[in-house]
C-alpha cells in the first residue's frame, strides 16, 4: 500500500514553516482536505489560502475545521514540526483522541520511500544545491519531484509535483536530526559544521548523525560529499565522490571567472568537462552548489548540454544571494545566512565580485542558543565587512537566555563602523551611512525590510 493512500484528509500544526507548506501543497495536490494551524500569517500562508487550504493562527481546538474532523481517525494524519511546544493545545488534543500523528521529517521519508530519493544535506548549502539539482532533473527527459528548503525562482515554489517521474529531490534536514528519515539512492553532503548545539552535544555528535546519515544510502547508491569533510568512511557506499571549488577532486571547477556581472566556470567530471557555463546567479559560492548539482547530474546520466542549459538558466532561490536592487552605483543583496560560515562565504563571495566597494552589512541574529555558541565566529565573520548594524535577536522557537544579547557579538567585532540597534531603527540608521553595497543576512524576519531599503536606494 502507498503511504497515505487511505488517508483522507491531513492536518499540519506549523503549516506555515517552509517544509511543512511544501507537504500541504503535496498533499492538496493529491486530493486530500487539508488544513492547519500557524502561530503568524505569512506570504507563505497566503499562498497555501489562495490553493484553496484552511489556517487559522489561534491555538483552539474549536477552531479545526469540521471538514477534517469529519474524517475517521484512522482516516486522519495530523503532522506536525519540532518546532511546536509540547502543551500545544491542538497538538495534545490530537494526541489524546488517539489520532495518527507524525513529525514533518516523518511524513517526509514515507513520502519519498516511494521515489528513488536524492537527499541534499549539510549545515549549509543544501537549500540551493536541492534547487540546482531540481532544476537539472526537471529540464532533462527524467523529471523529478522535489522537496525543498525555499522558494525555487524557476517554479516559483518550495514543491515539485511530476507524476510520471521516478525521481525525488529532498532537502535532508539535520535539525532535530530529521534527516535520519531518510533511506536515500543518492546523497549530497555540502558542509557539517557545529550547529543547532540545543540538539547536539558537539561537532563530533554531529559528524556521527552525519555518518549514521550516509550509512543509511541504499547499498547500490552513490555518496558525494565535499573535499575536506572528514567523517568515518566505514560508512560511505562503494560508490563515493568527491567534489571542489577549490582543488581537484571526482567533481570540480576549474577556469572561474566571477565579477560583478557574470560567474563562469568549466565543470570537470571523470569521464570529460563542460566548457564556459555561466551560471544563472551569482558569486563563487554559488559555483561551488552549482559543482554538487551538475555531480548529481551526471551521476544520474543527464546529458552534459543539459546540464550546462539548466544551471545557466537556473534563477536562484529567493533569499540566496538574491538581488533585490542593482544600479551602476549601488547593489543590495538578501540572504538567508545565518551561521557564522555561510555569513564568510556569502560576504567572501561578494567582496570578490565587488572589489574597492564599500560594503554594509545588516544582520540580524537567529536564536538565542546560536548566538551564544558562535559569538565570537560571528564576530569574526561580519569584520569582513566595511561597516555593520546588527539588530536584537530573532527568537524563534526560543526563550530568551540570562546574559544573551546581540551585544555578545557587538562587543566582539573589531570593525570601527559598527551600530547595535533594535530593528525598529534599522531603515532611520541606514539612511545617515554610505555604502555602495548592502547585504541583509539572517533567518528571521529581516526580509521584511527588503522592500523600505530598496525604496531608499531607488530615491
Amino acid at each position: 500500500m502507498k503511504p497515505f493512500e487511505n488517508i483522507k484528509a491531513v492536518y499540519l500544526i506549523g503549516i506555515g514553516g517552509i517544509g511543512m507548506s511544501a507537504l500541504a501543497r503535496f498533499f492538496r495536490l493529491i486530493g486530500k482536505e487539508t488544513a492547519g494551524y500557524d502561530r503568524l500569517p505569512s506570504p507563505i500562508t497566503d499562498d497555501l489560502a489562495l490553493i484553496g487550504i484552511k489556517i487559522h493562527f489561534d491555538d483552539d481546538i474549536n477552531l479545526i475545521p469540521s471538514s477534517i474532523l469529519s474524517a475517521a481517525k484512522n482516516e486522519i494524519a495530523v503532522i506536525y514540526t519540532p518546532a511546536v511546544p509540547v502543551s500545544h493545545s491542538e497538538l495534545n488534543f490530537f494526541k489524546n483522541q488517539g489520532y495518527i500523528l507524525l513529525k514533518r521529517a516523518e511524513a517526509l521519508g514515507y513520502i519519498c520511500s516511494e521515489y528513488q530519493t536524492i537527499a541534499i544535506a549539510g549545515t549549509h548549502g543544501k537549500t540551493t544545491v536541492s534547487g540546482m539539482t531540481a532544476h537539472i532533473l526537471n529540464q532533462s527527459e527524467k523529471g523529478t519531484n522535489a522537496f525543498l528548503g525555499g522558494i525555487a525562482k524557476n517554479f516559483n515554489s518550495n514543491l515539485l509535483v511530476n507524476k510520471n517521474a521516478e525521481i525525488c529531490v529532498a532537502e535532508a534536514d539535520e535539525f532535530d536530526r530529521s534527516f535520519l528519515q531518510l533511506f536515500p539512492q543518492t546523497a549530497v553532503v555540502t558542509s557539517t559544521d557545529a550547529d543547532h548545539l540545543d540538539i547536539y552535544t558537539d561537532l563530533n555528535d554531529i559528524k556521527s548523525t552525519f555518518s549514521k546519515f550516509i550509512s543509511q544510502i541504499k547499498p547500490e547508491g552513490t555518496l558525494i560529499i565535499k573535499k575536506g569533510i572528514v567523517l568515518d568512511e566505514k560508512n560511505f557506499p562503494s560508490k563515493n565522490f568527491r567534489y571542489s571549488v577549490e582543488s581537484q577532486a571526482d567533481f570540480y571547477a576549474q577556469n572561474i571567472e566571477t565579477d560583478a556581472h557574470k560567474s563562469r566556470f568549466d565543470f570537470v567530471y571523470p569521464e570529460g568537462k563542460i566548457q564556459n557555463i555561466t551560471l544563472g546567479v551569482s558569486g563563487r559560492v554559488n559555483i561551488e552548489n552549482a559543482v554538487a548539482s551538475a555531480s548529481v547530474g551526471i551521476i544520474h546520466g543527464i546529458e552534459p548540454d543539459k546540464i550546462k542549459e539548466a544551471l545557466e538558466t537556473f534563477s536562484g532561490v529567493r533569499r540566496r544571494f538574491d538581488y533585490i536592487f542593482k544600479s551602476e552605483k549601488q547593489v543590495y543583496i538578501d540572504d538567508y545566512a545565518h551561521h557564522p560560515e555561510e555569513l564568510r562565504a556569502f560576504i567572501s563571495s561578494v567582496r570578490e565580485m565587488y572589489p574597492g566597494k564599500r560594503i554594509l552589512g545588516i544582520f540580524q541574529p537567529h536564536l538565542f542558543s546560536r548566538t551564544r555558541d558562535f559569538a565570537t565566529k560571528f564576530a569574526e565573520s561580519l569584520d569582513l565587512l566595511d561597516a555593520l548594524i546588527l539588530s536584537e535577536i530573532y527568537p524563534a522557537r526560543e526563550e530568551p537566555i540570562t546574559g544573551v544579547t546581540s551585544d555578545i557579538i557587538f562587543s566582539q567585532c573589531l570593525l570601527k563602523d559598527k551600530h547595535l540597534c533594535q530593528s525598529s531603527e534599522i531603515i532611520d540608521l541606514l539612511k545617515n551611512l554610505k555604502f555602495d553595497v548592502v547585504l541583509t543576512m539572517g533567518a528571521g524576519d529581516i526580509e521584511k525590510f527588503r522592500n523600505p531599503i530598496k525604496q531608499i536606494m531607488e530615491k
